[in-house]
């Protein structure tokens, strides 16, 4: 029981808790940067951009609420141990970030460092863990495929018999997996800007832009026009719908991702386990829930409602690696909207116009990047330069036909 209730039951003392989020307010005239979207990626870009530029005129805009959209709806596994060079340095500044971010915004996002599986069931996949282990080495990420008996000491609730339909031939051990608290994430970031004077608007829809030359002079809003110096866009599965009022165009589709949470169950699971042969994956909260998601739907929607088809798709092959669970009873099923490139990667920095700039295309692997992509489009919005750690990740690699190979990191059928 919070101690603040306990003394007003006792002694009928009662301080109104301080805000997290300063009161709404009218919309200004005109702010020097406008963030559209309000989520882990957008709030984290307006706090670097307050924190290490002093650029504290910013107005983050969002149609629902903090948090509301696609960083309320993952699982909270955070890795670094993709395949493309790009893709790990990209991750590896991540976790960097990530490893003290409850220190640096004072506010605890629960970061639980406990080591990422991903299982080999065919001899293929196992040349894939050992390439993926190579590239991850040698750039600094810790990173190694290990065999049945060392995944026995690990986790030896996991099913190492052969008398399956896809046996576990190895595992690619990435210790350094770990997972967060998001919507923690989202509020902390969210507090720190706003105590820098970062207004934060919710309910506020985005209806268009008024464009003069190569610039956005203006955003509309469903609470009226505001004028702006800069629009950075981190709106995840709306990407292509805000996107073509800029008049870009990208090879994004939006198609469903969903998940699950069982009932508690007492501690078994320490680890984070993926396979991407069954496409499915698991670990096991604080509260004793397992977590539990896997592949997205096979076609666009933008929509975020959960299916018994996937929940019993799933399902079965999470009984192929703890036959145990078959008893355990779904507590909650949901699904986020994922914004899906080509190549599988994200695309950010500058766009077509001068002063609008796009964080996007990040599927399934967006809540694991959002300090590093707050950092680095912070970096990019204030210093009109895109970094280099993000520069290949431009929008218009696509026609240029400079795409990148991260598919095969995905690590479920994605």
């Amino acid at each position: 029981m919070p101690l603040a209730l306990l003394k007003h039951g006792l002694f009928g003392r009662f301080q109104t808790p301080k805000r997290q989020i300063p009161a709404p307010r009218p919309l200004a005239k005109s702010y020097d940067v406008v963030i559209i979207g309000g989520g882990g990626h957008g709030l984290a870009a307006a706090y670097y951009l307050a924190k290490n530029y002093g650029i504290r005129k910013v107005a983050v805009l969002d149609k629902g609420y903090i948090g509301g959209g696609n960083t309320a709806r993952n699982t909270a596994i955070i890795r670094a141990n993709y395949l493309t060079p790009e893709g790990v340095l990209f991750y590896k500044e991540s976790m960097e970030l990530w490893e003290t971010l409850s220190q640096d915004l004072d506010f605890n996002i629960m970061y639980s460092q406990r080591g990422h599986f991903t299982l080999a069931h065919t001899d293929a996949a196992i040349r894939t863990m050992r390439w993926r282990a190579e590239v991850n080495k040698q750039l600094g990420v810790q990173s190694e495929v290990i065999g049945l008996d060392e995944i026995a000491k690990i986790e030896p609730t996991l099913n190492l018999s052969r008398d399956v339909r896809y046996p576990i031939l190895g595992a690619l051990w990435h210790p350094v997996g770990s997972t967060a608290r998001h919507d923690a994430v989202a509020w902390g970031y969210a507090q720190r800007a706003a105590e820098m004077g970062v207004e934060i608007h919710q309910l506020t829809d985005v209806t268009g832009f008024e464009i003069t030359g190569n610039r956005i002079t203006g955003v509309k809003t469903n609470r009226g026009d505001i004028a702006c110096g800069k629009v950075l866009q981190a709106v995840a599965g709306n990407t292509s719908v805000v996107s073509a009022m800029a008049g870009l165009r990208l090879p994004i589709r939006t198609v469903p991702l969903q998940a699950c949470v069982s009932q508690p169950l007492k501690r078994f699971l320490d680890t984070i386990i993926v396979s991407g042969s069954l496409h499915c994956y698991i670990w096991q909260s604080q509260r004793g829930e397992l977590v539990m998601g896997g592949a997205v739907d096979p076609y666009p929607l933008y929509g975020t409602r959960s299916t018994l088809d996937f929940k019993e798709g799933l399902q079965a092959h999470i009984l192929e690696l703890f036959p145990f669970l078959a008893e355990v009873r779904m507590m909650r099923q949901w699904a986020g909207m994922a914004d899906m490139t080509p190549d599988f990667a994200p695309v950010m920095g500058k766009t077509h116009l001068d002063n609008y700039y796009i964080d996007a295309g990040w599927g399934t692997w967006g809540f694991k990047a959002t300090p590093v992509c707050g950092k680095r489009m912070a970096e990019c919005v204030a210093t009109d330069v895109t970094p280099e750690l993000i520069s290949t990740f431009v929008w218009d690699r696509f026609s240029r036909f400079d795409q990148l190979g991260e598919a095969g990191a995905a690590s479920v059928g994605h």
